[in-house]
């Protein structure tokens, strides 16, 4: 497909293509009978108010990572594929418990099901953020790959789910309804890609200018979208002069996590991305109902009782 000229005359022909793509790649995400789970060391029970994976290639400094914020002992070596086992640890931070997962490095092919990557990232699928670690001196060429996996597996980083809205229906053909100007679905590639699902009758919705991949991620309907911070480590072993130009890159947050260096500014970054609020229920006589959501300019009587809860 990449070879393949992007023009009115292809276009039908590449949205087949991406369609029977994606529906390959769902064999991979949907597990197959008989399988017996995640396997040993992969399933760890959800605990507190968000989850957090750590996802890199081996030897990139999860690890010690994880060991520096939670302390909690990950084996740590410089050498690769240390860790082999997911690793869980809590932090609490501004009054929240959130739960750290060390996962063991995946590298490419993962997911392929190479060096039990299907595992590795069907785990990420379940966190409310992604940290991808990176190696500061070789950060772009890991971070691609990383990507690409994570991608295959239906992950969705630092997106918002498409402006589609899609209805499959039992007759009537094909209704498109365009609420801005399309640069690239018109109605025959949209009959083409729902065409590779057999599907001839729904209703479909774009309220924003979208893509035929964004399409099909609708229709398969097994993506899911979680924040990401990409955490450049072992920046003690650069200039001032490069960490300057990592700070102006989105989504990054350089550390050292062996000398425990930038990680107020981490732990700021996570908080903003997970997006936690924090809800005050009070029940007495200052609310009509029992209990009642209230501000933090709400007045109190006496004898009230108040419960803070946190909620993503």
């Amino acid at each position: 497909m990449a070879r393949t000229q992007k023009n009115k005359a292809t276009s039908g022909h590449l949205g087949l293509l991406k369609a029977r793509l994606a529906k390959l790649r769902r064999e991979l995400i949907e597990p197959k009978g008989g399988g017996g789970g995640g396997g040993e060391g992969f399933d760890v029970a959800k605990t507190g108010d968000a989850r957090i994976g750590f996802v890199g290639f081996p030897s990139v400094g999860k690890s010690t990572l994880l060991s520096n914020l939670a302390g909690v002992y990950s084996e740590v070596a410089a050498y690769e594929f240390t860790t082999l086992t997911t690793v869980p640890g809590v932090i609490r931070y501004k009054g929240a418990k959130i739960q750290l997962l060390d996962l063991p490095g995946i590298i490419e092919g993962a997911k392929d099901g190479k060096g039990r990557g299907k595992q590795v990232i069907a785990v990420a699928r379940t966190c409310s953020l992604i940290f991808i670690v990176l190696d500061v001196l070789k950060p772009l060429q890991h971070k691609k790959l990383i990507e690409h996996e994570l991608e295959g597996f239906g992950i969705r980083l630092n997106q918002s789910p498409p402006n589609i809205g899609f209805r499959r229906k039992e007759k009537g053909g094909i209704n498109l309804q365009t609420l801005v100007p399309q640069s690239e679905l018109d109605i025959d590639l949209v009959k083409t890609i729902l065409g590779e699902y057999k599907m001839h009758n729904a209703d479909i919705v774009l309220r924003s200018d979208c893509t035929a991949e964004e399409l099909i991620d609708v229709v398969e309907g097994n993506r899911v979208y979680i924040p990401c911070i990409y955490i450049l480590n072992k920046i003690d072993q650069i200039s001032i002069e490069e960490l300057d130009i990592i700070y102006k890159v989105p989504h990054c947050v350089p550390i050292s996590a062996h000398h425990k260096w930038n990680f107020d500014d981490l732990l700021e970054k996570m908080w903003e991305y997970l997006g936690l609020v924090r809800i005050g229920l009070v029940w007495g006589s200052s609310v009509k109902h029992q209990p009642q959501k209230v501000g933090k300019e709400h007045t109190l009587h006496d004898e009230d009782v108040v419960q803070v809860v946190k909620k993503v």
